[in-house]
């Protein structure tokens, strides 16, 4: 499906200033040849400028709210960052 909605550069956010220097560095090291699949799949994006990996602090890295347990103050804070409301304050 079609919505219209075109981007040039998908922003990336990452909290790994290790993984965002692989993908803008197209050599291959010792250390790095046992890396992913999706490391080489977003690192040929990046090259082709369909991507942009930008740095985030770990504190503000909104995909933790998903994919880690978090302490009560993170958890809602990155919750109200996302808009997602608590429907016990909803009138």
């Amino acid at each position: 499906m079609d919505c219209g909605v075109k981007l040039s550069k998908v922003p990336l956010d990452c909290d790994n200033t290790s993984a965002i220097n692989l993908t803008k560095n197209p050599i291959q090291h010792s250390k790095t040849k046992h890396i992913e699949i999706t490391h080489h799949f977003i690192r040929d994006h990046v090259q082709k400028g369909d991507r942009e990996i930008q740095f985030v602090k770990t504190e503000n890295l909104l995909a933790d709210l998903f994919t880690k347990p978090l302490a009560r103050d993170r958890f809602n804070k990155l919750k109200t960052e996302l808009g997602i409301l608590d429907m016990k304050n909803v009138v």
